[in-house]
């Protein structure tokens, strides 16, 4: 192989010979220390062309388990193909492997899966956020050269922020849920991480369409298979002082989210500072909406279907114990949550507001996207913590605050990459109205064009990972 692989965009890479085994030689080399992936394909013998993949661990692929970091599916084997598998494979691509993830994608630290937390590429004492971070520490560390995640409420750009690479969700209904394990299905999108945004539209295009599979996918004539020019000039950009103004943004972080604002208008974008009420009210609207579809979804794992089937004496024994010893706390506790907010006591009071909140912010963000191009705000209000650093949960759920207004709305955001604060990536975040990912993924090779955290049009590594 003349050319390094990890200096290549992706549509480079797919010509290459022999690039899966230069990223399988990656994951068995650094794998140990980052904890990204829970599986490694050995694929050694295949001698087909073909360019190498990661899959987080809640996406079905034949040949493989698909644990969704969860005990209760320790030993499940994938029955079928998810969509996305299927179509990257059609398209040539070969799997690495699945890679690590909070339980059932309940996290934003990747700290929740059994199998233990995947580490931070540029600092292994912290996270790589969650819940695809192990599909970001994959990327951000070269072991892939992209990955797929699913985004429920930020869990593909969050991670994307705190590892410094591209996360990109698309508009909800454009990727096929086929084969993907439900957390809340009105809210799960599949999306791609990879270094660069020109990659991500790469992607799109081998994975995104109608699938008779997944009744939410839409019929829309949308062509990723295009060159991004990363035109910023006469866009019009708004920035919620709601977000802006959040009392847990990082002052770092803040300031380094001003300065890229500074530079996309003075590349000839107007933006402008304005107000969107609801998106206060995201994070307690997705945590009873989110848990509610959850508790519904996860009625499955009783022991029989799925799971160990611990000996017992009843049905519901049998159930209570496999689902004590097979799910961990934090799928337990949004289980309760959302069994508590279905009932009849409580759901006109708590998950029928949701509903309607939803429905306002929907409005909202729709009306602000009817005025403005985009909307522009940071990706994670701070820098990846430190591995046990944080005890509370509602500290992790405030961390989603910028990413939830897309997935209550289903609109299409990408978070990019945008500097280094306290030597950690930060993010910034911008998101489109529906159907508009292609003149997003655009948008964003304008700003990758004007952030500190490219060379030569990729997402830098850090240092040590690029050997």
């Amino acid at each position: 192989m003349t050319k390094n692989p990890l200096n290549l965009r992706l549509s480079e890479i797919i010509s290459l010979e022999d690039t899966f085994e230069f990223y399988r030689d990656r994951v068995m080399k650094y794998n140990d220390e980052l904890k990204a992936f829970l599986q490694v394909n050995d694929l050694s013998g295949d001698k087909r062309q073909g360019f190498p993949f990661a899959l987080k661990d809640n996406i079905l692929a034949v040949g493989t388990r698909t644990t969704c970091g969860s005990r209760i599916l320790e030993n499940y084997e994938s029955p079928y193909d998810a969509t996305v598998t299927r179509r990257l494979g059609v398209k040539g691509g070969k799997l690495l492997g699945k890679t690590n993830l909070d339980e059932f994608a309940m996290g934003s630290s990747t700290e929740n899966s059994a199998f233990g937390p995947s580490k931070n590429p540029w600092d292994l004492e912290r996270i790589p956020g969650g819940s695809s971070g192990g599909s970001a520490a994959a990327v951000a560390a070269g072991l892939a050269p992209f990955a797929l995640g699913s985004d429920t409420g930020g869990s593909v750009r969050q991670p994307a922020s705190m590892c410094g690479i591209v996360g990109f969700k698309p508009t909800y209904g454009l990727v096929s849920r086929y084969g993907l394990v439900a957390f809340a299905s009105s809210l799960d999108q599949i999306g791609p991480m990879t270094r660069c945004s020109q990659d991500a539209a790469d992607v799109m295009s081998m994975i995104s369409g109608h699938d008779s599979n997944d009744s939410n996918t839409v019929r829309k004539d949308l062509s990723f298979d295009v060159p991004l020019k990363g035109y910023l000039k006469g866009l019009k950009i708004a920035v919620p002082s709601e977000m802006l103004n959040y009392p847990g943004l990082d002052s770092g972080v803040k300031e380094r989210f001003l300065s890229i604002m500074e530079d996309i208008r003075r590349s000839g974008a107007e933006v402008e500072e304005i107000s969107i009420p609801s998106v206060e009210y995201a994070v307690a609207t997705y945590y009873l909406i989110a848990p509610a579809e959850a508790s519904s979804n996860l009625a499955r794992y009783e022991g029989i279907r799925f799971g160990p089937r611990v000996p017992s004496e009843d049905y519901e024994s049998l159930t209570n114990k496999n689902r004590d010893i097979g799910f961990g706390k934090e799928v337990k506790r949004r289980i309760l949550l959302g069994t508590f907010t279905l009932s009849a006591t409580y759901y006109d009071a708590y998950y029928r507001k949701a509903l309607k909140t939803r429905s306002v912010m929907a409005g909202e963000l729709n009306r602000v996207l009817d005025e403005y191009d985009f909307i522009l705000n940071p990706s994670s209000p701070v820098i990846a913590p430190k591995i046990g650093e944080i005890t509370d949960p509602l500290t992790y759920y405030l961390m989603d605050i910028y990413t939830i207004p897309a997935n209550v709305a289903g609109l299409p955001s990408i978070s990019l990459p945008a500097g280094l604060v306290d030597g950690m990536p930060v993010g910034v975040l911008l998101t489109g109205r529906r159907f508009s990912d292609v003149s997003l993924l655009d948008a964003a090779k304008g700003i990758e064009d004007l952030s500190p955290s490219y060379r030569g049009g990729l997402a830098i590594l850090p240092e040590r990972w690029t050997e």
